[in-house]
């Protein structure tokens, strides 16, 4: 009766075990794709003036600075999409969340307030929402 006893605690351990492992691939399958965020085409969102192209460029080389004055600076152009411009504070957010989170979730908020839900910018969105709410 002991070796019956013995052999079920045994068998109810490893298929615990079994399970528990598979859940544990399950939770790290979900948490990889969540951390991949959608990338979005420059013809999805619109065209800018190469000159614009150019100094957006520069001024992420540059850092999150030089990149959130560029961003402020053209901001209301009609040179810049919507779209595109969305598309821009997005990536100034997944910049700047390691330095200043606060700033990060403030535009992140004010960019998704003005994303509609049609928008080709709105899967980003929705990908990072868990991050920078």
């Amino acid at each position: 009766m002991k070796a019956l006893i013995s052999i079920l605690i045994i068998l109810g351990v490893a298929i615990g075990g079994y399970k528990l492992y598979e859940y544990w691939n399950t939770v790290q399958e979900e948490k990889a794709a969540a951390e991949r965020v959608p990338t979005i085409s420059d013809d999805q969102v619109g065209r800018m003036p190469w000159e614009l192209e150019e100094s957006l460029r520069e001024a992420k080389k540059k850092g999150p600075s030089a990149f959130k004055n560029w961003i402020t600076k053209f901001e209301k152009s009609p040179k810049v999409p919507e779209d595109r411009m969305a598309s821009i504070q997005l990536e100034y957010v997944v910049m700047t969340a390691q330095t200043d989170p606060i700033e990060a979730k403030r535009m992140f908020a004010e960019v998704k307030a003005k994303v509609s839900k049609t928008s080709p910018v709105y899967p980003k969105i929705k990908a990072l929402e868990k991050t920078y709410e």
